[in-house]
């Protein structure tokens, strides 16, 4: 039985685990009437053009900024993480939300297509017109840039968004659409509905144009099998076990130094965060002995207290206890922390070494500040163990001469070469994962191109004497059209 519109719940502050605020867990029939009435601004929407939303979406995104120290305080409540890596969070966010404004025009722009030599008489185009309206649930280790990489451009490309913040993060989810409404002061444009996962489901079967999921890789297939009940299609963002491959000829120091924030950074609560490492060989032991004098320094606290901050979900906690666990009684080498490292909410910095490749530290998305650094022969046994996990999602190579051939060989939609999660900061480039770590691109003209569908218009600029979609082609007629078709397979197309 779905929850009266006026039931609530409580958001928390993970380092206390005291009240934040209680917000409304939207019915189905609360979501529906949200959904309806993004439906019905739609058209509002769209008639403001390229330019007005243009004009809307960069006011948005500079308001942003002018007020970011109310959000980041807000995000580092409602996360525990550091008010810095909030402010680098929302920062990147409205740079994303500047580009998309920009570009949307240019990308959505009608393509002129040849027609071919058979069909000369005829204009071909094809068309980019916006979905229509966007449902958007979005994860709460970064509650502001992540959402937004969905929202942006969905709104930008010229539809409506109907937001479900994580239950985790509602207060951030609700702030952003407060401050798009006082920005531009157009009502049902950007909508933020609140509750728990039923809440989520309704919204997969509220009739939406296109969903937009970022969240684990379980939780998308059930989503996927939800949306696919409606024909709604959806781009899903999921989990990633990412590597960083390390070559003989890197340069160790930035290579450890970066590691070690990839993986420790947001309580090692990142999707393309670091958690195991390929080494070679000929290095291993410097670049570990680098890792380990960086990270005796890393230690995690309460906002201003801690380089990073407690685990946000309290259930992760159990799967991160039991990734370090496993590993350890399958024969891992500890070389920092170990099992009576996780001390909830916080984890300390956990460093393995020589992990098992079917352990499930290995295998599983762990999210906690933890990392796996494992010898390897040569770079092609590094690729090989890079691709043999069912994720898919981002990776970093660290070397002087050879990364772009090793980045060229991983199944992977995003890799890093001499940097870490760079690609993530990049506006202009696509922003999505293979396999397991899911499908559909955000960011970037992809971004803006998925939340549209193509419309092809094929138009007759003068008639043939010979009329071949007519009851009254010829013998000779069907004759031609093979000879033609023969003569010129697809060369003047």
């Amino acid at each position: 039985m779905a929850p009266s519109k006026n039931a609530t719940f409580d958001s928390h502050n993970p380092v206390t685990n005291e009240v934040i605020a209680s917000h409304e867990i939207y019915s189905e029939a609360a979501v529906k009437a949200a959904v309806d009435r993004a439906r019905t601004a739609s058209q509002e929407w769209r008639d403001l053009g390229f330019r007005g939303r243009r004009k809307v979406l960069l006011k948005w995104s500079s308001d942003l900024l002018a007020n970011i120290d109310s959000l980041t305080e807000l995000v580092s409540l409602e996360t525990g993480k550091p008010v810095s890596d909030a402010k680098l969070e929302a920062a990147l966010a409205a740079g994303h939300i500047a580009w998309a404004a920009r570009h949307a025009e240019s990308v959505m722009r009608t393509s002129h297509r040849s027609p071919g030599l058979l069909m000369a008489n005829m204009s071909a185009t094809v068309e980019r017109s916006p979905v229509g309206v966007v449902g958007v649930i979005g994860p709460w280790n970064y509650p502001v840039f992540t959402p937004l990489g969905s929202i942006a451009y969905a709104l930008a490309a010229g539809n409506t968004v109907v937001f479900k913040p994580s239950e985790y993060t509602p207060g951030v989810g609700q702030y952003l659409a407060q401050s798009f409404l006082d920005s531009c002061m157009l009502a049902d444009i950007f909508t933020c509905i609140t509750g728990l996962g039923e809440t989520g489901k309704f919204l997969c079967e509220s009739g939406i144009d296109k969903l937009a999921f970022t969240g684990s890789t379980r939780t998308a297939k059930l989503v996927a099998a939800t949306c696919a009940s409606h024909m709604t299609p959806v781009v899903l963002e999921c989990g990633g076990k990412d590597p960083v491959i390390v070559a003989h000829d890197a340069d160790i120091k930035r290579a450890a130094d970066a590691t070690v924030w990839s993986a420790f950074s947001n309580a090692g609560q990142t999707c393309i965060g670091a958690e195991r490492v390929y080494v070679d060989e000929r290095v291993a032991d410097k670049f570990i002995e680098k890792v380990l004098e960086i990270a005796r320094d890393i230690h995690p606290g309460a906002p201003g207290s801690g380089k990073y901050g407690p685990t946000t979900m309290p259930k992760q906690i159990p799967i991160i206890q039991s990734h370090i666990d496993d590993a350890i009684a399958r024969g891992a080498k500890v070389l920092m922390g170990g099992s009576d490292s996780v001390k909830a909410p916080f984890v300390e910095p956990v460093i393995l070494c020589d992990v098992p490749e079917d352990s499930i530290a290995m295998t599983e998305e762990t999210f906690g500040p933890t990392i796996a650094i494992n010898r390897v022969k040569n770079m092609a046994q590094a690729i090989e163990l890079t691709n043999a996990s069912r994720y898919g999602l981002g990776a970093a190579v660290w070397s002087k001469h050879r990364g772009k051939h090793i980045a060229s060989q991983l199944h992977t939609g995003m890799v890093a070469i001499n940097s870490v999660i760079s690609f993530a900061a990049v506006d202009s480039v696509p922003f999505g994962g293979v396999k397991d770590s899911g499908y559909g691109r955000i960011h970037g003209p992809e971004g803006i191109l998925e939340f549209t569908y193509p419309r092809t218009v094929v138009r007759a600029r003068f008639q043939l004497p010979i009329a071949f979609t007519s009851f009254s082609r010829t013998p000779s007629n069907d004759r031609l059209i093979v000879r033609v078709t023969k003569l010129l397979k697809g060369r003047l197309s």
